[in-house]
């Protein structure tokens, strides 16, 4: 994932431009960058973030970045923004996107005898390769069209010119683009919380598809929004931080619904104690406990102090360690208790198998579990929101698998298991909590889940629990 900030001003933006992209730092671990205009032309400068956070790797380089207009990402995979010499003049490009028809791009491309500079453990950038697809009409606008439009899978964007910055929407809305305003300065940004403390309001955010451009004075649509969309769920579920808004809807007001929700269809629970997993467990168990009327507790802590970053080492056995090392037991909140936990999704069970068991080493007399999503039965196509690189990997899919042979699941066969209400869904949720050790197991009901959100659940993708484009 990644998330991007930009910003135009009529003084110098390094500021604005330095902590709006810090605040997207919840979307990325591996890679940052920040790319300006000014006086002196472009200026970029990208570092590695796996060990440190973004603003002590550039709080140094802002001097050499000098401008009034900037764009930045922070990103768990390729190195971005990058500058590009193309027929439309230089200009830095920025992206959020996963491209699932990359090599039929860039063999298309290659046909040109063209070729790629940006290449990472022998891959090309996919911003490289927007660029590339930009670069084939006769102007920007056309060309981000072309992206747009060419591109199977998802895409939002900002390019930084000379006169102003482009931004860009996906064409279904699957991430968002924000924009700001303030007496001096405009901005665009993935999140919304980004810029409020940078004495920006909110104007407006992009539609599916639009097109705009800005700078210090005015913001221009270039090409009109549609009214297909599809934004990603797991925003709310999982990844926007407490603070942001998407489509008019809070994500931490979100997640006290999705809690409330879940509680609903509990009534007569035996707990003692509900809590979350931390961070993006702790509203849902608010807005449970609230609804069910069972005290909220933290009996294991976060420690966030050493700890404020999500960098796990390549050797699995180490990362599982690491892992359980993040969390503190409060013995005294957790022995003799019959606990409740919530957690917003269980992916490979890995991590929250461990957690239930060190629960019960600290003397927990029960645990039960309660994610805040329903069972990931498909890997994500758009966003890679469900962290797995196989769906075989995913727990709900190896138990399917188990009970009836991997080579009889079918697209067919997974639909019934996808529904709360079948003979085959409770086989499943029986499986995986014995497999996972714990006293009960209660997923989010898909329905639910998006009343939390409280919009149309025809603009919500939901692909990653029931396969449905």
């Amino acid at each position: 994932m990644s998330g991007f900030f930009g910003v135009a001003s009529k003084e110098s933006c390094l500021f604005d431009l330095y902590f709006g992209t810090d605040y997207h730092s919840h979307l990325g671990t591996r890679r940052a960058g920040l790319a300006t205009y000014g006086d002196k032309g472009f200026r970029k400068s990208i570092h590695n973030i796996e060990n440190s956070p973004f603003r002590t790797k550039f709080e140094h380089d802002l001097d050499g970045l000098e401008g009034r207009m900037g764009i930045g990402c922070i990103s768990d995979f390729e190195a971005q923004p990058i500058l590009i010499r193309s027929i439309h003049g230089t200009y830095a490009i920025t992206t959020t996107s996963k491209i699932n028809n990359a090599q039929e791009i860039i063999d298309n491309i290659l046909k040109n005898r063209a070729h790629f500079f940006e290449m990472s453990n022998g891959e090309i950038n996919s911003t490289e390769l927007v660029a590339a697809l930009i670069n084939q009409k006769d102007n920007l606008i056309e060309g981000i069209q072309y992206a747009l439009d060419t591109i199977e899978g998802s895409l939002s964007l900002m390019i930084l010119t000379k006169k102003g910055i482009y931004a860009a929407r996906d064409k279904r809305g699957r991430t968002p683009v924000i924009l700001g305003k303030k007496e001096d300065s405009r901005c665009a940004t993935f999140e919304s919380f980004a810029f409020l403390n940078l004495g920006y309001e909110l104007d407006r955010e992009l539609g599916p598809g639009e097109i705009v451009f800005f700078d210090e004075n005015q913001c221009k649509t270039l090409v009109q929004p549609g009214k297909d969309m599809k934004i990603c769920t797991f925003l709310w579920v999982y990844y926007g931080y407490p603070s942001a808004t998407y489509e008019g809807v809070n994500v931490e007001e979100m997640r006290y619904n999705c809690g409330k929700l879940l509680a609903r269809r509990d009534k007569g629970i035996d707990v003692d104690v509900i809590a979350g997993v931390p961070d993006s467990g702790t509203a849902h168990a608010v807005g449970y406990a609230n609804e069910i009327g069972i005290p909220f507790s933290r009996p294991f802590i976060k420690y966030t102090p050493t700890w404020p970053r999500s960098f796990m080492p390549t050797i699995q056995t180490k990362r599982n360690l690491i892992a359980k090392m993040k969390l503190i037991p409060v013995h005294e909140l957790i022995e003799g208790k019959k606990l409740l936990l919530i957690d917003d999704s269980i992916v490979r069970g890995t991590q929250l198998r461990e957690t239930t068991e060190f629960l019960y080493e600290s003397g927990a007399k029960e645990v039960h579990i309660r994610p805040a999503c329903p069972p990931l039965l498909f890997g994500c196509k758009y966003l890679n929101f469900s962290r797995s690189s196989s769906e075989t990997e995913l727990i709900a899919r190896r138990v399917i698998n188990e009970l009836e042979g991997e080579e009889n699941v079918t697209k067919e066969l997974l639909q019934e298991y996808a529904d709360p209400d079948s003979e085959k869904y409770q086989k499943m949720i029986d499986k995986i909590c014995e497999k996972l050790n714990f006293t009960s197991l209660r997923y989010h009901r898909l329905d639910d889940m998006l009343d939390s959100v409280g919009m149309e659940h025809c603009k919500m993708c939901t692909y990653c629990w029931n396969g449905k484009e």
